[in-house]
């Protein structure tokens, strides 16, 4: 039987400008190419997953105004389960400005509107949907914490397996690591959350293996251009990416976990789940946009 995959997390438009090169404080840049796209950590994972073959219910909260009723239609055009995008009348729905330079590198501001009124009651509802046929649930952190916290424990008593992809990074409680099964820092990341210097595969290593002594039983931390690496029990290994030309690695993270997340929900082997997020990966650099990048599952074969 298909396994379903519920993702929780943010909704989004990105406002893009693409410039030869990103601008230094207190500078204004010209000649700039302005584009749209809609975004979000948690919608782009959403739609990265649904376009790789998961069958993908979203939660998440739009403000009702012309951004959200968009971001709805969007959803159910990607063959998402939609049912528990809650609309916000009381507050705007979020809002990302995202600078891109001529190398593909990104700057990004997020003003998150609803985003940041999702609570844990607002999770409830779906989460009491949650069937044999949902393996797994996909978060991250441009939501509140708290909400976050709730979703781990309620899907750790029904067995379910969590990921958390760990972004916009920020400490943790010690509580919610060992409900996690996968955590998915990319390498800023997991500076952020250990204190430890990530330059290259063999600092990742390292730092997952911090990372688990925390409790949570597989780490994958993402290298950008350099790939990502896997550890966890009788597994610690360097995966490297293929070689591209970036155009825009806006969404690159997103498209990872999302992939990876159908990747587990079909049963693939760890160190396979990973080879294929890094494909998804690398051919969403090579497109402009967030969710616009993410790539279908015959592009991945």
């Amino acid at each position: 039987m298909k396994q379903k995959i519920f993702v929780a997390g943010s909704s989004n438009t990105d406002m893009v400008i693409r410039s030869p090169r990103l601008p230094l404080p207190g500078e204004t840049i010209l000649g700039g190419e302005f584009f749209m796209n809609p975004g979000g950590k948690g919608a782009n994972q959403a739609v990265a997953a649904a376009r790789l073959g998961g069958e993908v219910i979203f939660c998440c909260k739009v403000g009702d105004d012309i951004f959200g009723r968009t971001a709805v239609g969007q959803f159910q055009e990607e063959g998402i389960d939609a049912r528990f995008v809650i609309i916000d009348p009381g507050h705007p729905s979020g809002i990302a400005l995202i600078n891109v330079d001529a190398k593909g590198e990104n700057s990004i501001t997020v003003a998150p509107g609803a985003n940041d009124r999702l609570s844990p009651a607002d999770l409830d509802l779906a989460l009491a949907e949650l069937d044999g046929d949902t393996s797994l649930a996909l978060v991250q952190l441009e939501i509140p914490l708290e909400t976050v916290l709730h979703i781990a424990r309620q899907l750790a008593s029904l067995k379910k397996i969590v990921i958390l992809n760990p972004a916009p990074a920020q400490q943790l409680p010690s509580e919610l690591y060992p409900l996690l099964d996968y955590i998915t820092p990319n390498e800023t990341e997991a500076e952020i959350l250990t204190g430890m210097k990530v330059t290259g595969p063999d600092d990742a290593i390292r730092v997952a293996s911090e990372l688990r002594t925390r409790g949570v039983k597989w780490v994958v931390i993402t290298l950008g251009s350099q790939g990502a690496v896997i550890s966890g029990p009788g597994l610690e290994e360097w995966i490297p990416a293929l070689p591209v030309k970036a155009l825009d690695t806006t969404a690159a993270g997103d498209v990872f976990n999302g992939a990876f997340a159908v990747a587990i929900a079909e049963g693939m082997h760890q160190l396979t789940a990973v080879k294929f997020a890094c494909n998804a990966a690398t051919i969403s650099v090579t497109r402009l946009g967030a969710q616009a990048s993410a790539p279908y599952r015959h592009e991945c074969q």
